[in-house]
């Protein structure tokens, strides 16, 4: 079922009535990274750039969605098979990792001023910030925004408006949004101070965290999850405000997609609940992906799908997670910065 503007708003109403965290652990992997915070209007965000142990002038902006926060991409259990900042930084590119506003280190305001817009803007500073040499870092002639649920919104809303990216990697992304799932998995969120290791740090009533055990539901399949990668995730999670989520499901709706002009890779687990339509059909295969989405987006993006099979929303700590890794590695080296 396609995502209408009717159920669109149901969901954002439905969202403002009723999420990702930090870990700081030894860097498993060669590449050179430092921390710094980059200011913005409301605060700052926490940012690590890690660079690969040879020369590139491409990097990769990783920013989570709701649910998580840095950890996702850089996480720390059987770092060789999940952890997706070092795979690239294996590859030779750089990568940023970047917490939204009130997530991980990044200042935590008052939840109803939390946007997508606000977050889209942000990464636009972002990427002109990579481009001229930032933190001490010398400037990259390629930038390229990766997302993961609402942050794949952010990042089609950044690159609609500015046409700055070289490259958008969206996943847990599509036109197909399940509105019956996402208001099911809306419904097992609660605010983040009922839980006593988020109730003393200060969160108003609504910065929401998944209740204990629903995240295998929501965001992975039994069969395609090692029981310690559920156990780090649940550690891990992360709050976050639902006021994020009405203006970044807008990139969801026919139109905006449309107009972006960099490469476009689209990335979805087979048995992602929340944006595999009813019965998963969107995402039966990579193919019947590209069919699905090519219609929303213009040629200047050159789409790219791929189907993660048995993966539900959060690819990254898919047991298969190294195929989703390849993948994005063959579009990077083939479309977006192919190798002389």
């Amino acid at each position: 079922m396609r995502t209408s503007v009717r159920n669109l708003a149901a969901l954002a109403a439905a969202a403002l009535l009723c999420l990702t965290p930090w870990v700081a652990t030894a860097d498993p992997a060669p590449a050179q990274c430092h921390d710094f915070f980059l200011p913005v209007p409301q605060g700052q965000l926490a940012a690590t750039l890690c660079q690969p142990s040879g020369s590139t002038d491409t990097v990769m902006v990783l920013m989570s969605g709701s649910n998580y926060n840095g950890t996702y991409w850089d996480f720390q259990y059987a770092p060789q098979t999940y952890n997706f900042r070092r795979a690239m930084n294996d590859a030779g590119y750089a990568t940023l990792i970047v917490d939204r506003l009130g997530t991980g280190r990044s200042t935590h305001p008052p939840s109803a001023t939390l946007t997508a817009t606000a977050t889209a803007a942000a990464l636009h500073e972002i990427v002109q910030g990579l481009r001229h040499g930032l933190a001490g870092a010398a400037p990259f002639a390629k930038v390229v925004t990766v997302g993961h649920s609402l942050t794949s919104g952010t990042s089609v809303m950044e690159a609609t408006a500015h046409h700055d990216v070289d490259g958008v990697l969206l996943t847990g992304y599509s036109h197909a949004l399940n509105i019956p799932e996402v208001l099911g998995v809306i419904a097992t969120y609660h605010p983040a101070v009922e839980e006593a290791r988020f109730a003393d740090r200060g969160y108003d009533p609504g910065y929401l965290v998944s209740r204990p055990g629903t995240r295998l539901h929501d965001f992975f399949t039994p069969e395609n999850v090692e029981p310690e990668v559920l156990a780090q995730d649940e550690a891990n999670k992360e709050v976050f405000s639902l006021t994020e989520y009405p203006d970044g499901l807008t990139s969801t709706l026919p139109g905006m997609s449309s107009l972006i002009t960099a490469p476009v890779l689209v990335v979805d687990g087979g048995r992602d609940r929340l944006s595999c339509g009813e019965t998963y059909a969107v995402c039966t295969d990579t193919a019947t992906l590209y069919a699905e989405e090519a219609p929303y987006f213009a040629p200047a993006a050159r789409l790219r799908t791929f189907v993660l099979p048995e993966s539900g929303h959060s690819v990254n700590l898919a047991r298969n997670t190294r195929e989703y890794q390849m993948a994005v590695l063959d579009w990077m080296r083939t479309v977006v910065a192919p190798k002389p």
